[in-house]
């Protein structure tokens, strides 16, 4: 988050800390906290800042592309903010399991800018398909999951991406004491529990958590 605060720093200029904090309605300790990296600035104070200052709000967010918005009019008159999101190759197994292929970029899909504040950290998010059939009937083979890998602390009812030693699953993640217990939704797997302290603890790793659900007409 500290190339974001940097960003802030960048349209601040040379204002100070005080008065560009009263402008958007924000106490001083808060914007020099977004500044520093402590903390992620809020969804309306980003969307003012957009609006106001009339800077991008994918560079705000990720750095990609110029400061300031187009001014070109949309090719629409719905005016809505949108920002892309890289597809990658590596699929997530919903059965077996499938080895991760370092996350290169296959393609790029925009999404409002809006729902992916409001859902969590957008330069943080990816989107992967899905193999297996782990996780019917809620999630098919073949789907595409939009993960935020922001979002790694274990939480009950939630959906994760995980590698367990380069298999990529999105499983149910729960946390027992000392343990990883992975669940499907499908009755026919059985859940796979962890011991989080041996020996197979370093090849975990929490990638995100699924936020968003895509899939094609059949």
């Amino acid at each position: 988050m500290l190339e974001i605060g940097e960003r802030l720093k960048t349209i601040r200029g040379s204002e100070s800390q005080e008065a560009f904090a009263a402008r958007f309605g924000v106490h001083r300790n808060t914007l020099a906290r977004w500044e520093s990296g402590e903390r992620t600035p809020d969804l309306e104070f980003l969307l003012r800042l957009v609006r106001e200052r009339g800077v991008a709000p994918e560079w705000v967010l990720t750095g990609g592309g110029g400061m300031q918005a187009s001014a070109t009019p949309p090719a629409c008159a719905c005016d809505v903010d949108l920002m892309s999101v890289p597809m990658v190759e590596a699929r997530l197994s919903a059965g077996t399991g499938s080895f991760e292929t370092g996350g290169t970029v296959e393609r790029r899909y925009a999404f409002r800018t809006e729902f992916l504040l409001r859902k969590g950290q957008p330069a943080s998010m990816v989107l992967m398909r899905v193999d297996g059939d782990s996780m019917e009937p809620e999630i098919h083979d073949g789907d595409v999951v939009l993960i935020d890998q922001s979002q790694t602390m274990p939480r009950a009812g939630a959906m994760f991406a995980v590698s367990v030693e380069g298999l990529v699953y999105i499983k149910m993640v729960d946390a027992k004491p000392g343990k990883f217990v992975l669940k499907s939704l499908n009755a026919d797997y059985e859940q796979l529990e962890i011991d989080a302290r041996g020996d197979l603890a370093d090849g975990i790793r929490i990638i995100g958590k699924a936020i968003w659900l895509g899939r094609e007409m059949r």
